[in-house]
This record gives structure tokens, sequence and C-alpha cells, in this order.
């Protein structure tokens, strides 16, 4: 078993390193890891059942999350929280939505940027999601977790570099028919509607759409600045329209 397992991941780590976007399939691969061996995903028995798996959740996304009135106390375990929290997602659904768009818009941005500033604009962009969260929301006690403060970032760098790309996108008030649209339409949309969201959202339980935004607008940003002005590419490819968010007993994003 031990020997399957090994060769498994030493393929694996093969593909990744032969690939264009190493770093985005890292990132994919290390997130699944995290959340299979851990408590959320309900397949370690080591947590337990029942009420002693609830609290082991509760006390995992505790200490790996990002808790807004720990933060700003100045302890290193705290500062840290918002790179950990990174890895860290709250359900399968959560994890799925996420690592699909990462892969999705991460692996053209990753090819553009080039794996080094991919992985300083990724980890920076979600570190500062992350805070500008908790800056707005300094009092509260809620654990946040999730990649999507970061994968918000490459949406934003995916609509400067590839603005006239075909994203398919689902609209419920057209029974979910996949219609495409370019980058530069779906992807604001997307900001619109999180921008909307933030100014409704409370402190409590559920999807922090305000480190979308802080994400987004670092993303974009941080592209111009790294690529400069003028590097937009026009593509006729299609990509799957920006992440759903799904609420849960704790904070994600």
């Amino acid at each position: 078993m031990i020997a399957n397992w090994s060769g498994t991941l030493g393929r694996a780590g093969r593909r990744v390193r032969r690939s264009p976007a190493p770093v985005t399939y890292g990132l994919i691969t290390v997130c699944s890891l995290v959340f299979v061996i851990g408590p959320a995903a309900g397949l370690n028995p080591a947590y337990g059942t029942g009420d002693a798996l609830l609290t082991a959740q509760r006390a995992y996304f505790h200490r790996w999350g990002v808790v807004p009135a720990e933060l700003f106390e100045g302890s290193a375990r705290a500062l840290l929280t918002p790179a950990t929290a990174l890895f860290v997602h709250g359900s399968w659904v959560h994890l799925l939505g996420n690592m699909l768009f990462l892969y999705v818009f991460g692996v053209m941005t990753e090819e553009r940027m080039g794996p080094v500033r991919f992985t300083l604009f990724y980890t920076g962009c979600g570190y500062l999601a992350l805070l500008g969260y908790a800056a707005a929301n300094a009092g509260s006690g809620q654990s946040l977790v999730g990649a999507s403060g970061a994968i918000s970032a490459v949406l934003g760098a995916f609509l400067y570099l590839f603005p006239t790309a075909r994203v398919t996108s689902l609209l419920p008030f057209l029974l979910f028919l996949p219609l495409r649209f370019p980058a530069w339409v779906v992807l604001p949309f997307w900001a619109a509607l999180q921008w909307l969201a933030a100014g409704q959202a409370g402190q409590g339980p559920g999807v922090a759409y305000l480190a979308h935004l802080v994400g987004f607008g670092l993303g974009l940003g941080s592209a111009w600045v790294c690529c400069g002005p003028g590097t937009a590419v026009s593509l006729r490819g299609t990509t799957p329209g920006p992440p759903a968010e799904e609420p849960g007993r704790h904070g994600h994003e």
C-alpha cells in the first residue's frame, strides 16, 4: 500500500514539474491533500464521528483559519493564519468549486506571469485579501478559511491579461443555459455581485464577499504592475464562469 501511494505521488510530482503551470497544479494538489486528511472531509477516523467530529472541525478551523479578533493581537501564530487559511476548506463543495476555477483561470495566468511571479502574486494577494476582510471585521470571532480571496485575485489578473477570452456562464434566470461572453463582461459583472452581496452581509457564518472584492482588485492591479500596460491577449477559447459561493457553518471565502 505504501509503495503504491509513493509511486502515485511520484508520478503526480513528475507531471507537475513538466506542466506549463506547475504552481497551479501544486496548489490544487496541496489543498486537496490538506482537505482529505483534515476533519472537514469526514474521511479520517481519527477525528471521530457525530459531535466529536463537529468539535474537531471547529477547533481545526479556529487553529488554521483567520479569526479577526485574534489577528491584530500581534501573536506570531495569528499573523500566519492568513497564509494557512488559503489551504483550508470547509466542505467538499467549497474545495471543488475553488479548485475548479483555480485550474481554469490559474493555468493561463501562471503561463503569462511565470511560476515565481505567480507564486508571489497568489500568496501575497490571498494574504492581503484575508487581511482586508479581517480589518473590516476586527471584532469578529468567526474563523475564516478558503482560497477564494487568492482565486479572486487570479480572476482579476485574468481579466486584465485576457479580456476578450470567452467565458462560459450558466445563468439561473435563463434555465442555466450555457452562454459565452467575453471576460470583460462576465468578470466585472461577477465583481459587481460581490459588491452588492458584501453590502448586505453580516459578521456571522457565510461567504466573505469582501475578501473576494479585495482579492479581485489586488489581482487586477498586480497584473498591471507585473505585466505592464498593453499586454492583454485576444483569445477565442472558452472557460467556465467565476466560482460559486457556498455558505457554511463557519465563515469561508
